[in-house]
């Protein structure tokens, strides 16, 4: 007959052995999200901006951009929207964008009054220019002009340019009236933007070293390179399942493309969430290096570590907050269906 202390030790080791089981069985919890970055217009104070577009050229990832720029005008102050191609897109392809706002904005207002109306953001939209700027500089363009005067407004926050498309009204602003550089902070979706102007970066690059400016020239693809897209986070689900239907601004995006780009969408997402005084600190629009003897020049992070899939300098610091600026535009685009109840 086995002794008492061998039937202790065999329930014990049975009672381990389910206990493993159980815990195989049990589910595992998921890896933790990153903590969200401190700051940002979500959270603090409403920046200033303008946005540059080629929006009507032959990216639809401009429009993309639109539709979710126009969800989030409750948190920003919205003062320009630039067409500048150059080529196609005129400023009656960002009047385009408006008409959907405009179905979408009595629903959108339930949610918050401070959304501008469509006929605010109508007054805002001017023609900038179509063509390169050329080797001997351009000539004046309503967008241009409309950059130096919101410039110089009474107005002690600075003014931020996000740039969708080429910088040819930019470099324009800046050679009319130079006195408007200290006040401006410009954040350029480079890459194949630059290249439809070069002379027109050339020209900022030589004349303003000062100039408050993020030059993302891949940094920017992690809106749509790597990250967490699974299940309905992937460039194609998400579309399907949380914009397409989405109110009037939904159908628009869905209408443009129907999987996410968006490559311009990280200018606003600096904007949104992280301090917008510190490019080298996390933001949902990435985290930037000072480029070397410049004072207030950012570049892509040349880290390996920092690289998204296909070797993208830096896009992982816009890929690691994926599912979280993808989960809050989820509910805005919610916000185009119905009004807020009460």
């Amino acid at each position: 007959m086995p002794s008492f202390c061998t039937i202790a030790v065999s329930c014990f080791a049975a009672l381990l052995t389910i206990g493993e089981l159980l815990a195989a069985d049990a589910p595992h919890p998921a890896a933790p999200n990153p903590v969200a970055p401190l700051g940002g217009a979500l959270v603090a104070d409403r920046p200033r901006v303008i946005v540059s577009s080629d929006v009507g050229g032959d990216d639809p990832d401009d429009m993309q951009s639109f539709a979710h720029l126009l969800v989030y005008a409750d948190v920003l102050d919205v003062e320009g929207l630039i067409a500048s191609p150059p080529g196609k897109g005129r400023a009656k392809d960002i009047h385009a964008s408006l008409d959907a706002y405009a179905r979408d904005y009595p629903n959108l207002k339930s949610y918050a009054t401070s959304y501008p109306t469509p006929q605010r953001l109508r007054e805002v939209t001017k023609q900038g220019a179509a063509e390169p700027w050329g080797k001997n500089g351009g000539q004046p363009t309503d967008g241009s002009k409309w950059i130096i005067e919101q410039a110089k407004r009474d107005d002690p926050r600075p003014l931020y340019v996000c740039v969708f498309g080429a910088i040819t009204d930019v470099a324009q602003a800046l050679k009319d009236d130079p006195s408007i550089a200290n006040k401006l902070r410009v954040y350029f979706i480079a890459s194949w933007n630059q290249q439809q102007d070069k002379e027109a970066f050339a020209y900022i690059d030589k004349n303003y070293p000062d100039l408050w400016m993020i030059h993302s020239n891949t940094t920017f693809r992690g809106m749509y390179v790597g990250g967490n897209q699974t299940g309905d986070l992937s460039n194609v689900a998400f579309p399907e399942q949380h914009v397409r239907g989405h109110g009037a601004l939904g159908d628009y995006f869905w209408a443009a493309k129907r999987d996410i780009k968006m490559g311009d969408t990280p200018s606003i997402l600096y904007l949104l969430r992280g301090d917008p005084n510190d490019p080298t600190q996390e933001s949902w629009g990435g985290r930037y290096v000072p480029r070397p003897g410049r004072p207030h020049w950012w570049v892509d992070d040349p880290d390996p570590a920092a690289a998204a899939p296909k070797g993208f300098a830096g896009a992982k610091s816009v890929s690691k907050w994926r599912e979280h600026y993808l989960r809050d535009w989820q509910a805005r685009m919610d916000r185009c269906q119905a009004p807020k109840k009460d």
